[in-house]
């Protein structure tokens, strides 16, 4: 069984910005490209923070208003204290919280949700940036064809990995909701075959009404005397 990682969800042609862009030059970064968050890059490719709309919108409202009253909070800590952050080096959220291209869709999907973040900057073992993803990349593989599903649990899970026969388990997938139905020989394979399923790309959830022949997780216990 294969799983999609971070490396073939991510976009790979990512727009950065030098730690000396402007607050203007990063808005128009913005606007330009129809994103909400640059990475910000040295000389060599790597990865030294993160840009996002919100740090943008914080700096708006740390400044005064006309008559010199502050309209805001300014962020801690002060030595990030704004409005003079002028530039990416200044705005951004560092040091940056990346992803490896290696990594399974489902940590990153954890890491994104501990961290609070909607993107991450994804970078080799070097630290050089080489791809971005967002939460609506993790949501990709939910996009797959129904029979494609199955025919990844008939082939991969139920004949190479468990080596069941094809008449022993009937799959069927509807948006992405796995139904099995069928026997097995031992009881303990059920819950394996569950697991495996579940791991699938596209897998929503899974039902299962599946017989056995042999409960091997049944325990011999000596009755009391």
């Amino acid at each position: 069984m294969q799983h999609r990682t971070v490396f073939g969800v991510m976009t790979h042609n990512v727009v950065t910005a030098g730690p000396t862009a402007s607050f203007k030059e990063v808005a128009r970064l913005f606007h330009d490209h129809d994103i909400s968050a640059v990475p910000v890059i040295d000389a060599t490719g790597r990865v030294l923070g993160v840009v996002s709309e919100a740090d943008l919108l914080r700096s708006n409202v740390a400044l005064p208003d006309l008559e010199g009253r502050w309209t805001g909070t300014r962020p801690v800590p002060q030595d990030r204290g704004l409005p003079e952050a002028e530039t990416a080096a200044d705005l951004m959220t560092a040091p940056a919280i990346s992803a490896q291209p290696s990594w399974n869709l489902v940590e990153t999907a954890r890491l994104m949700h501990s961290k609070g973040v909607k993107r991450l900057p994804v970078a080799d073992e070097t630290g050089k940036l080489v791809g971005i993803i967002s939460r609506s990349d993790l949501l990709r593989p939910f996009l797959r064809h129904d029979s494609a599903i199955r025919e990844e649990i008939e082939h991969d899970v139920l004949s190479t990995t468990m080596r069941l026969a094809p008449e022993q388990i009937h799959v069927s997938v509807r948006d992405g909701v796995v139904t099995l139905t069928g026997r097995v020989d031992e009881r303990s394979s059920i819950p394996v075959l569950e697991r495996l399923c579940r791991s699938v790309d596209g897998v929503v959830s899974l039902h299962e009404s599946i017989d056995y022949t042999y409960d091997d997780l049944a325990l011999d216990v000596e009755p009391p005397r």
